[in-house]
């Protein structure tokens, strides 16, 4: 049938043309002034994107995941009870596993009656020793392809401002996992720390392409022969939605634009969580807006497990209630609006990829400075990244305190009447550490915790 229609007959608009007509429609008023805006990350966001601002990109293609994993983060400090909340959060809809220990675990408990050949397992450890080792060796061939390990020495450096031993003693023992541990996800990169202590997007793209860049080099300049695995990388996502979902895709772009210089692979898994900066104590209800923004940027930027954040985990101890509506949030994005069907959806879009290119192209340039200036260890140890960190979440700071950044029930729109001292089963607010340092800590600080402590000492 021949359609008589000559909708889709009409000639091409250009670029310019469009431009010509808003700047008829502003009346003489000036287009840059009124329509483009300067982001904290530095780039000018145009009122409209097309096809024309792709001309001069670099013509690659983005790897995605096939699909996204709902993921379950789990403190294993109890190994009876962490393997029963697996096994019944398995049940309600998780679809990965995410455990926490700081001491030695029987594995065999812990993994009981988890099917390690389809359930993909993390587990985050603050120590690496003989029987750990032989535990996760002798897992089943088959199910060591799913499991992952999460041993970042570097991450607990920026992090406490000490080497767990020494750099020397933690580096190469990072390398005696990958050794040891063929077939698993044993290079882990935490780039969680500089979103939650205030980087922003360019910063923490650039602090942690440098970081996995710290293992490469060593294993480089100390020859060792291992194989590179495909590497973890972890990532806090906040509520600027397009944004976010740039940035993700830039950090594969960054990847593999590295590993090809060191010959790893150039896929990487990406875990996507929430930002602990912009949650709050007053009308926490808002987090869980907030919560489900940031993991439809976590999903359409390409995440391969989402682990989402309780609305009520700045103080409350964990919960089945809490950790049950962090888990429907992802179980509704996934399944009842669709997010789990298409693959890479933001492929293609003007706007998003404009912006993933900035920010690569930004972070990039940021990394190679850090680079020539000694790299990333030395920078911490200079203190100039912990200096560049605090300028911009000071800068973040000062918008939040005039209001130019607004939270919901915390610096607009309070409810007096909110209480919340008898509410706090968890300290919200992180702690002065005493000890010795050998480098000054990144440390996570909230935009709301002025506010809060106030209100809570006036309560």
């Amino acid at each position: 049938m021949t359609s008589k229609t000559r909708f889709y007959n009409f000639p091409p608009v250009t670029a310019k043309q469009w431009k010509q007509q808003i700047q008829a429609g502003l009346k003489g008023k000036d287009y840059n002034e009124l329509l483009v805006w300067d982001s904290p990350d530095q780039i000018k966001v145009k009122p409209f994107y097309s096809a024309e601002d792709l001309e001069d990109m670099t013509a690659r293609e983005l790897s995605a995941p096939a699909e996204w994993k709902i993921g379950q983060a789990i403190d294993a400090g109890d190994i009876g009870s962490a393997n029963a909340k697996a096994r019944n959060a398995l049940e309600k809809g998780a679809e990965s596993l995410y455990f926490i220990t700081e001491k030695e675990a029987d594995l065999k408990l812990l993994f009981e009656g988890i099917d390690l050949k389809t359930v993909p397992v993390h587990l985050e450890v603050s120590f690496f020793t003989s029987p750990l080792k032989e535990q996760l060796s002798s897992l089943p061939a088959r199910a060591k392809g799913s499991v992952f390990l999460h041993w970042d020495v570097i991450g607990h450096l920026a992090r406490t401002g000490n080497w767990y031993k020494s750099m020397e003693e933690d580096l190469s023992s990072t390398f005696e996992v990958i050794r040891n541990l063929p077939g698993m996800h044993t290079l882990s990169v935490d780039g969680t720390l500089y979103q939650n202590a205030g980087a922003n997007r360019i910063q923490q793209l650039a602090y942690t392409l440098a970081h996995v860049c710290e293992y490469l080099q060593f294993a480089e300049s100390n020859s060792m022969k291992v194989t590179i695995p495909e590497p973890v990388f972890r990532m806090a996502v906040d509520s600027n939605y397009f944004f976010e979902i740039a940035k993700l895709r830039a950090m594969r772009l960054l990847w593999a634009t590295l590993a090809k210089e060191f010959g790893a692979p150039e896929m990487c898994h990406i875990i996507a969580e929430p930002t602990r900066r912009n949650k709050t104590l007053y009308e926490y209800n808002a987090n869980m807006l907030r919560t489900t923004m940031e993991c439809m940027a976590a999903v359409n930027g390409g995440a391969d497990t989402v682990i989402n954040m309780p609305y009520d985990a700045l103080y409350h101890k964990e919960n089945e209630f809490g950790e049950r509506m962090g888990r429907n949030q992802l179980l509704i994005l996934k399944n009842e609006s669709y997010l789990g069907v298409v693959s890479n959806p933001a492929d293609g879009a003007y706007y998003i990829e404009s912006l993933t290119q900035q920010l690569a192209e930004k972070a990039l340039a940021l990394f190679m400075q850090l680079e020539a200036s000694g790299g990333f260890l030395s920078a911490l140890k200079k203190h100039s990244i912990q200096k560049k960190i605090r300028e911009q979440a000071g800068a973040d700071q000062e918008r939040f305190d005039k209001g130019e950044q607004v939270l919901v029930g915390t610096n607009a729109y309070k409810n007096p009447d909110d209480r919340m001292k008898g509410e706090l089963e968890i300290h919200p607010f992180p702690k002065k550490r005493a000890e010795k340092t050998l480098v000054e800590p990144i440390l996570e600080k909230r935009l709301a915790e002025s506010l809060e402590k106030k209100r809570l000492e006036h309560e």
